[in-house]
C-alpha cells in the first residue's frame, strides 16, 4: 500500500516574530520603533495575516493526508520525501528558498499578502488550498527552470534563481573562467565576483546587472532552458582580462571557474549560510540542471 501524500507547509519567521525575538515584548518592540518614527501596528496586522493564511492553508490538507511544517531557517535539515505536496506559504523569495531542497515535488505557492508580493511564484490565495491540495500532485505544474553548480570534489549546489560564485566578502578574488570545454582556454580574472541565473531569476539580481551594465543580452523567461551570466567589476590589469564578462548558456552549455584564491564560496538565491567552499585549485561548473521546479499554476 502507498503512503498517502505529506503536505509540507513552508513558512518564515515575520517581521513581528523577530521584533519579539529581539525586544523581549510587544510593548518594548513598540517603544523602539516608536523612537524611530515607525508603528508596530502595520508590522503586527501583516504577522496577524499571515498566520491566519498559515492556519486556512493547514485546515484545507485533507484529512487522510499526512501533513508537516518547517520553518525557513531549518529547511537544510528537512528531509523531504518524494510523495510530498510542498505547500510555500509566504513571499516569492520563500519559493525560491525552498526549490533548491526538492527533486521534483510539485509545490503551491500561497500568497500571504497579496498587492505586497509580486505574486510570480506564490500564484494562490488561501482560500484556494481547498480546491487545490487534493489535486495538486497530478495538476498541471510549469516546470521552471534551475541551475546548478558542482565542484570537482563532488559538492553541488541548485538554485532557482542564481547562483554566486566569489569572495564571501565580496572583495577581488582571483580565478580562471571559460566554457566547460578542455580545448578552450580559459580567461584570468580578477572581480567581485560571478553570477549565473534562470529565467526565474531574471527579475531580481540578475535584472539589476542587466539594467546596471545596459546590457543588450535578450533575458530568458521562467520555463526556458537558456541561463544568463554576468561577472562583477571584472579588473583590468597586465595578467588578469575583461573579455568574458557577459553571456548565455544554451541547455547543454556550461561555465568552468578554476579558483586561483584562498577562499571562495558559491551560494543560491541569497542564502549566504548555505554555501560550498571553494579553494585554490579547485574547479565548479556551472549550468542548467536536470531537476526543475514543479510550480502549481
Amino acid at each position: 500500500m502507498s503512503l498517502a501524500p505529506r503536505a509540507v507547509l513552508v513558512h518564515r519567521t515575520t517581521e513581528y516574530e523577530e521584533l519579539l525575538a529581539r525586544h523581549g515584548t510587544h510593548g518594548q518592540a513598540a517603544f523602539f520603533l516608536a523612537s524611530r518614527g515607525r508603528s508596530l501596528d502595520e508590522v503586527a496586522e501583516r504577522h496577524h495575516r499571515t498566520r491566519r493564511a498559515l492556519a486556512e492553508v493547514a485546515a484545507a490538507v485533507p484529512l487522510q493526508w499526512r501533513q508537516s511544517r518547517v520553518e525557513r531557517a531549518d529547511l537544510d535539515r528537512f528531509l523531504f520525501a518524494p510523495e510530498d505536496v510542498v505547500v510555500v506559504v509566504g513571499q516569492d523569495g520563500l519559493v525560491a528558498n525552498t526549490a533548491k531542497y526538492l527533486s521534483g515535488q510539485p509545490v503551491v505557492g500561497i500568497d500571504t499578502d497579496p498587492g505586497r508580493n509580486p505574486g510570480v511564484l506564490v500564484r494562490h490565495r488561501p482560500s484556494d488550498a481547498g480546491a487545490l491540495l487534493p489535486c495538486a500532485a497530478t495538476a498541471r505544474a510549469d516546470e521552471l527552470t534551475m541551475v546548478e553548480a558542482v565542484a570537482d570534489d563532488t559538492q553541488r549546489l541548485l538554485a532557482l534563481n542564481e547562483i554566486y560564485l566569489g569572495p564571501p566578502g565580496h572583495q577581488t578574488a582571483r580565478y580562471r573562467l571559460g566554457p566547460d570545454d578542455p580545448a578552450a582556454a580559459p580567461e584570468p580574472q580578477a572581480s567581485s565576483g560571478l553570477l549565473v541565473g534562470t529565467g526565474t531569476g531574471s527579475t531580481g539580481w540578475l535584472r539589476s546587472l542587466w539594467q546596471q551594465r545596459g546590457s543588450h543580452l535578450a533575458l530568458p523567461g521562467p520555463a526556458d532552458p537558456r541561463l544568463i551570466w554576468f561577472v562583477r567589476e571584472a579588473w583590468p590589469s597586465p595578467t588578469t582580462g575583461t573579455s568574458l564578462v557577459e553571456g548565455v548558456l544554451e541547455r547543454a552549455e556550461r561555465l568552468r571557474l578554476t579558483v586561483e584564491s584562498d577562499r571562495l564560496v558559491a551560494f543560491g538565491d541569497g542564502i549566504e549560510s548555505d554555501a560550498l567552499e571553494l579553494t585554490w585549485g579547485q574547479t565548479v561548473s556551472v549550468g542548467r540542471s536536470d531537476t526543475a521546479l514543479r510550480l502549481v499554476g
